[in-house]
């Protein structure tokens, strides 16, 4: 492998790296913020919700703007693509995240239309997890491309049956990770209903990663001899299992790592699926954006790789600093 390859497979893997790091983290607040109307019963209980997610919302999504910014560096042919040709689909994930960001604010200094502004909270973060999926359902299964690597479908290209399984796979996780983090934030009768919440979603997600896999194994040639695949089923299923012995223990804070091993082994079968390729094709192979064929030159992504190696740390020890000083449990007189 020359130099040159050598650093575009660091890139896919830096890239993988932060969308991942995006998934678990803003997935737990995008989970919280969807299960709030059927957690929380009392203003204090909502609350308490909102407040275990406040701080660090916000800092959870410098991930996706990081992985965006490195992809559109790094191999921007693939960025002109997938982001010009999914627009509407990009549009209505901007505005799920904007009512979710607006809605928190406002829920907090309009309290007669507290509620409205709870359900634009819980229905942003909802829409915006599921579309997440779809969008990465799409790149992965594959969507028409022109020979000038232009996309060459309609909106409605990307609501097909396997990229909807993704979609439903992830909102699913995304779920259980809010749960999962409402049970370790959380305590008395809300955590109560957060283990019971966790033990519902511990079902569907059980049901959701067999159809995922089994799509999966059918949707791609060669799965069953990457390894990443099989590493990725086995931390799925370590994840949920142990997810399963833990909620029945009333342990409060081995679920969401336990959650978050099983959401991370989704996304990895994902990677094993993908790499090298970056958008599939669906109409020709040889028009599929790989890390090869969409890259930048060689210098760049040597240059960046050094931006990477001061900025990641830093991204890393921010978040580490942000998530320790904000430990332990909120209670219902606790706002944000």
């Amino acid at each position: 492998m020359d130099s040159l390859q050598t650093f575009q497979v660091l890139w896919f893997v830096l890239i993988f790296g932060l969308l991942l790091g995006y998934a678990l983290l803003d997935g737990f607040d995008l989970g919280v913020a969807t299960l709030l109307p059927f957690l929380g019963r009392t203003k204090e209980d909502k609350d308490a919700l909102v407040a275990s997610i406040g701080p660090v919302w916000d800092g959870n999504e410098v991930w996706l703007i990081t992985g965006g910014g490195a992809l559109f560096a790094a191999f921007p042919h693939a960025y002109a693509t997938a982001f010009s040709g999914f627009y509407p689909a990009m549009m209505l994930v901007l505005l799920a995240l904007i009512f979710r960001a607006v809605s928190m604010e406002f829920r907090a200094h309009d309290s007669a239309r507290a509620g409205l502004w709870e359900k634009t909270l819980a229905g942003g973060s909802a829409l915006a997890a599921l579309l997440f999926g779809v969008a990465l359902g799409n790149v992965i299964y594959g969507v028409p491309i022109s020979g000038r690597m232009e996309y060459d479908g309609s909106f409605f290209t990307l609501l097909r049956p396997v990229p909807l399984v993704f979609g439903v796979a992830g909102l699913a996780a995304v779920l259980l990770q809010g749960a999962a983090w409402a049970v370790k934030k959380t305590e008395g009768a809300l955590q109560e209903r957060a283990f019971r919440a966790a033990k519902i979603l511990l079902g569907i997600n059980a049901a959701a990663a067999v159809v995922y896999f089994i799509v999966m194994a059918g949707a791609f040639d060669g799965l069953f001899q990457n390894v990443f695949f099989w590493a990725a089923l086995l931390m799925t299923l370590a994840g949920l299992a142990g997810l399963s012995f833990s909620l029945q223990k009333k342990n409060d804070r081995a679920p969401f790592w336990e959650s978050s091993c099983a959401f991370a082994g989704l996304f990895l079968a994902a990677g094993a699926a993908q790499f090298p390729t970056l958008i599939r094709a669906s109409n020709d192979p040889a028009l599929s954006l790989t890390i090869y064929n969409s890259s930048t030159g060689l210098y760049t992504l040597q240059i960046m790789a050094v931006i990477a190696l001061v900025g990641m740390p830093i991204v890393l020890g921010y978040t580490i600093f942000v998530y320790r000083l904000f430990k332990g449990k909120v209670r219902g007189d606790d706002s944000y």
